[in-house]
């Protein structure tokens, strides 16, 4: 009978949480449908957001801590582990080896403590925080719950004292569970309205107490760290004096394309057409040997007057008035800024043969023949061409460092071609093959691309030594390969 009694107790109560949440559903779409009202606190609804934000936060403070901690375990292991490397390296007769092993030991035993202490000093704090949000969450569900029984309640009574035909039976019973419901609400409303606000302002000293604590002990683990390595580094100093012969020396990478140049002049020898910037102008008419052109470059105007027809052309300070026989003819810069001009020696403006029907290449342009001349070209030009030696003028726009107009370093005229960066020999380096560059510790190369990408190998760069290039000027005799480890770039 008392076993019934109780399954009759269980059963009711079965029942009536049933009705409850009957009745508090249908209280709900009362409300969205607008046909009753709804008790509303601004501000306990904003407490109950700053209490989600400051849960969110402990949860992802307290993931982050955990995932710090896994680093420092990880690193412990890695350290454990590479002591465990030098312990075994270490041969018993060099000095210090009984040294090194206790500051292995000691390294081992701070990690384990820096450990420890985080878990007990941060990630037991973070766990007691958080641990009190769960039944506080559980109250404001329960608080929101009673709420609805409450509104529930007043709207039952409200309806039966505007019923036509009043009962007051049912209206003194409806008041009783309306004033009881009330009670309950109001109750739970109050502790929570006390202490959600509490709770938000407890954050900041949890924050300031939880990383004061981490910040401490890293701090002081990396001061004990630091004196165990200073230790460390004073055992392996005293070893590498009792055996400083045995020097580690820096080696290139092996290279699988040896004989770079050789393979290219043959190639170059057997099938390739002259190179264009190599071209020769034709000899003078009268059959005396062909002469280097003579080249100038002016960055400074002249005045309008050496332009205009018949005027005397001034003559430059550091030239003789008269040319001796056999040297080149002088030639006056032009008035345009940045006139390059081109003058072939042992030629006169009086009418004679045809003139030479090709001219130098400059900075690999190509200049227009002897004796042509552009559209647009004044009179100026014509009265000049007729008392001067034949020449070839192209006016370019040149910068003050060298450089044409909205070109790259590439095109300085005192860099190689395709000049990309400089590089400082930090090593000596002994050639081992005809085409690789003997290098000097503090030798500056200039590295240039590679002719055919496919001929380089990795770790290696072509290049000139910046001192060559200067004397020489001449890749075909200067340039050549070099271990890009031997270097570092410094431009």
């Amino acid at each position: 009978m008392a076993e019934m009694g109780s399954k009759g107790v269980t059963a009711g109560k079965i029942a009536s949480n049933v009705q409850k949440k009957l009745t508090r559903a249908q209280e709900k779409v009362l409300q969205k449908l607008g046909k009753a009202d709804e008790t509303k606190d601004e501000q306990f609804e904003q407490c109950v957001q700053n209490f989600n934000k400051q849960l969110t936060e402990g949860t992802r403070l307290q993931k982050d801590l955990r995932t710090y901690l896994a680093s420092v375990k990880a690193m412990h292991e890695a350290s454990k582990k590479l002591n465990e490397c030098l312990q075994e390296v270490y041969e018993p007769d060099w000095p210090g080896r009984d040294e090194a092993n206790k500051i292995a030991e000691n390294n081992d035993l701070l990690w384990m403590d820096y450990h420890q202490k985080l878990v007990d000093q941060a990630l037991l704090t973070m766990d007691t925080y958080l641990g009190q949000f769960p039944d506080i969450k559980s109250r404001i569900a329960k608080r929101g719950r009673k709420l609805v029984d409450y509104d529930s309640a007043r709207h039952h009574y409200e309806s039966l004292q505007t019923a036509k035909k009043k009962d007051e039976a049912k209206i003194a019973k409806a008041e009783e569970e309306l004033i009881k419901a009330q009670k309950v609400f109001e109750e739970m409303n109050v502790d929570l309205q006390e202490e959600l606000p509490s709770l938000w302002n407890s954050r900041v000293g949890f924050y300031v107490n939880t990383f004061q604590s981490i910040a401490g002990l890293e701090e002081n683990f990396h001061k004990e760290m630091s004196k165990l390595n200073q230790n460390l580094n004073d055992v392996l100093v005293s070893l590498e004096k009792q055996h400083g012969s045995n020097t580690f020396t820096v080696k290139a990478q092996p290279r699988k394309k040896t004989k770079l140049f050789s393979r290219l002049r043959r190639k170059k020898n057997s099938d390739s057409p002259p190179a264009k910037g190599n071209k020769s102008p034709s000899p003078p008419p009268d059959g005396s040997p062909a002469a280097t052109p003579e080249i100038r470059v002016n960055h400074e105007p002249e005045p309008a007057s050496a332009a205009t027809p018949g005027a005397a052309l001034p003559k430059s300070p550091s030239q003789p008035t008269e040319s001796p026989a056999g040297s080149l003819p002088s030639r006056e810069p032009s008035a345009a800024e940045g006139t390059f001009a081109v003058a072939w020696p042992s030629q006169t403006a009086e009418p004679g043969p045809a003139q030479p029907a090709e001219a130098s290449e400059v900075a690999g342009g190509t200049h227009p023949a002897a004796g042509a001349q552009e559209p647009g070209e004044t009179a100026a030009s014509e009265a000049a061409s007729s008392s001067l030696p034949a020449v070839v003028v192209e006016t370019f726009s040149a910068t003050v460092n060298g450089t044409v107009e909205g070109g790259s370093g590439a095109g300085r005229l005192d860099l190689p071609p395709g000049f990309m960066f400089k590089v400082q020999a930090q090593h000596d380096y002994t050639a081992t093959d005809t085409d690789e560059l003997q290098l000097k510790a503090g030798d500056v190369v200039l590295v240039i691309p590679f002719q055919n990408p496919e001929e380089q190998d990795e770790g290696w760069l072509m290049g000139v030594k910046e001192s060559d290039w200067n004397q020489h000027k001449e890749l075909e005799k200067c340039r050549g390969v070099f271990p890009e480890n031997f270097t570092e770039r410094v431009q």
